[in-house]
């Protein structure tokens, strides 16, 4: 029997190549290693396994530990499908664009170092993308960019999706464009709970989606072991090395409070008893108690945004939620159902964030003269108890006022502190489960605490303000409370004495003993 020719070899090795991403891969494919310079990609197991299901799945979302070369292997699938089938669109997507720059040079330098017979017939070639003559290319482009839109895509690569800002917005614009048949390969280590990222490796776990999941803890790589692990710590931090190795969802973010914690909390979270209103926003977990203290805090949206309208219904004494509402409603709406809601628990104080459109729903409340408003002194700007107190600001004059609570650059870090301070320690009772969903997605972005793009924070700041009253505001009223028991005592008679006109045993307050014997003081009159 004759030995097979070159062509003839050549030909069985373009056909498997054609067939298997990991042949063409393992046998041909050389990358840039950051110490060793250029080195056949000789692959792991766990990156087979993983080209494998690239190749059998449409879409693809990818949990990954730091450095597994996941990047590179994306690279090279897009390589083998551009060479191996016409027409074939790839867009990849980055935090920036010099991110996704990166993915394409690594492309570029694994088609520069393929056999002759391998090549693609170049048609253009530059920084930021590789075109073929078969039609098939591959661009790189920011996610500030609109990119998704443009063309029909084969496949789209999103790199470090957790980390991309705007990350809901591409992915519905790049639907369009991929509904004729496109994959994608969704890839980033964790970057916490609530985002985007976590939802669609959420739901591709409950089969909701119909991403299919590839889940890389740095424990798959041959050559790592627990003193490498201990390492990352000691350079990342825990938080850090949790995000970059560990695959934790929970450890990983940046939340105002910590994952962990709200997970707890999570636990505790009970349906309402009822839910009023026209939207059903409206859910109570208990009845007015009318021996309890309550306080009623509010956010105001416009109603027809983007921005909820949302407040609180809070037990002063044992920080417990008992009521809360979020819907889309007009202002004055919204501040007639406040003092409605303020009415039926017991007349609880009534604080309406004041900040632009917040007026419009305090003017319901100030129209229908109700009695237990909050209300803001003009010149401290904010409440600080004590500081009012030494200045002996009379509680009931209301002159040097404003009603509701001024959130300024002063006041909401002062909020925010009291959030930390009391979910730290463990003191609110919290049932709702949407008040807990929004604080997993409320992070430090830039040094300020704020809702991650495409959520919102009505409930969380409504809740932050409940917080930071209920150690201010409440204290100013109890210190009301106590003066005028303190008055009231100076009226009261401790020794009543009755005059008869004669000489007794009983003390009639005129008799002194100075030390000496006791004498009667009656002279005096």
């Amino acid at each position: 029997m004759s030995q097979p020719n070159i062509k003839q070899i050549i030909q069985q090795q373009y056909m498997q190549c054609a067939k298997d991403p990991v042949f063409f891969m393992r046998n041909y494919c050389y990358i840039q290693h950051p110490k060793r310079g250029k080195i056949k990609f000789n692959l792991f197991p766990f990156q087979e396994t993983s080209l494998t299901e690239l190749r059998d799945n449409r879409y693809n979302v990818i949990l990954k530990s730091r450095q597994l070369g996941i990047s590179t292997l994306s690279a090279g699938f897009a390589l083998w499908s551009m060479l191996f089938k016409e027409d074939f669109n790839v867009l990849v997507i980055a935090t920036t664009q010099e991110v996704a720059k990166n993915l394409v040079t690594k492309v570029r330098v694994m088609h520069d170092n393929l056999p002759s017979w391998l090549k693609g017939a170049v048609e253009a070639d530059n920084k930021l993308s590789l075109k073929f003559k078969n039609g098939s290319q591959i661009k790189a482009v920011s996610s500030a960019t609109t990119g998704a839109r443009s063309e029909a895509l084969s496949l789209l690569i999103v790199d470090e999706a957790a980390f991309i800002r705007n990350i809901e917005e591409i992915w519905i614009a790049s639907q369009a464009t991929l509904s004729t048949g496109g994959g994608a390969i969704v890839l980033s280590t964790p970057n916490g709970v609530g985002n985007w990222f976590h939802q669609t490796w959420a739901d591709a776990e409950a089969d909701i989606n119909g991403f299919h999941t590839i889940k890389l803890h740095w424990t798959v790589h041959p050559e790592r072991d627990q003193s490498w692990r201990d390492d990352q710590t000691k350079l990342l931090g825990e938080r850090g090395a949790a995000q970059e190795c560990d695959c934790d969802f929970v450890s990983s973010g940046h939340t105002v409070v910590d994952g962990p914690l709200l997970l707890e909390y999570e636990t505790k979270c009970e349906e309402p008893i009822e839910k009023r209103g026209f939207d059903h926003g409206y859910w109570i977990w208990e009845y007015p108690d009318y021996a309890r203290d309550y306080i009623v805090v509010a956010d105001v949206a416009r109603g027809d945004g983007g921005d909820f309208s949302a407040f609180h219904v809070f037990d002063v004494q044992d920080v417990r939620q008992v009521a809360e509402y979020k819907g889309k409603i007009p202002p004055n709406d919204f501040g007639n159902m406040l003092v409605t809601v303020a009415s039926e628990w017991n007349n609880a104080l009534l604080a309406i964030e004041n900040a632009n459109i917040g007026w419009a729903a305090i003017q319901p409340a100030l129209d229908r003269g109700y009695q237990n408003l909050h209300y803001t002194y003009r010149d401290d700007g904010y409440t600080d108890a004590d500081v009012q107190l030494k200045k002996g600001y009379d509680m009931k004059d209301k002159s040097q006022m404003v009603p509701g609570v001024s959130t300024t650059s002063r006041t909401r870090p002062l909020m925010i502190s009291a959030l930390e301070m009391y979910m730290r320690e463990k003191t609110p009772i919290i049932k709702s489960k949407r008040l807990i969903q929004e604080l997993l997605v409320f992070v430090w972005l830039n040094g300020k605490a704020q809702a991650q793009q495409g959520y919102n924070d009505d409930l969380v700041m409504s809740f932050a303000i409940s917080l930071w009253l209920r150690d201010t505001a409440l204290k100013l009223r109890q210190q009301g409370i106590d003066l005028n028991k303190r008055a009231l005592s100076q009226f009261q008679k401790t020794n009543p004495v009755i005059y008869t006109g004669k000489n007794g045993t009983r003390d009639s307050g005129w008799n002194w003993n100075p030390g000496d014997g006791e004498q009667n003081l009656t002279w005096l009159l």
